[in-house]
């Protein structure tokens, strides 16, 4: 969370740790631990930009290029949205094209931003987490 503090003009949003089972993973992946933090983009900052920057910082944490989909990564950071931006690329696609399906994602979400509207949705991130299956293997962290 320090680190990303560095990619934002105020103070981070940042929802709790959540602990779910891995979703489309390889047998035998461990748990994951989820959490949401909203920023407000640096001046002159664009999505490109700030995947750039994410991705060197999963680097840093010791991630590796992949081997197998959806392999168990030391930090894996996604970038959801972009505000109201809109991408389509081979190397980003905006909002997050499996956000909206994904409990791990909009329970921490919802917790900092429970209006928002991911773009091209016309339901909030509180009304579509509201239509998913309960998960009870997805528990809030207690630090």
């Amino acid at each position: 969370m320090e680190r990303l503090r560095q990619f934002s003009n105020v103070p981070l949003l940042q929802s709790s740790l959540w602990r779910s089972a891995p979703v489309d993973c390889p047998p035998d992946s461990p748990l994951f631990v989820n959490a949401v933090v909203g920023l407000t983009p640096l001046v002159d900052e664009t999505p490109e930009l700030l995947l750039e920057k994410l991705q060197t910082l999963e680097r840093e944490f010791g991630r590796q290029p992949k081997k197998i989909r959806n392999e168990p990564r030391p930090l894996d950071l996604d970038l959801i949205a972009f505000g109201s931006e809109v991408r389509d690329t081979p190397r980003l696609v905006l909002p997050h094209p499996r956000a909206q399906i994904r409990r791990f994602v909009l329970q921490p979400l919802s917790e900092i931003a429970p209006q928002f509207i991911l773009p091209g949705q016309f339901k909030s991130v509180a009304e579509v987490l509201a239509t998913l299956p309960a998960d009870d293997g997805m528990n809030k962290v207690v630090c």
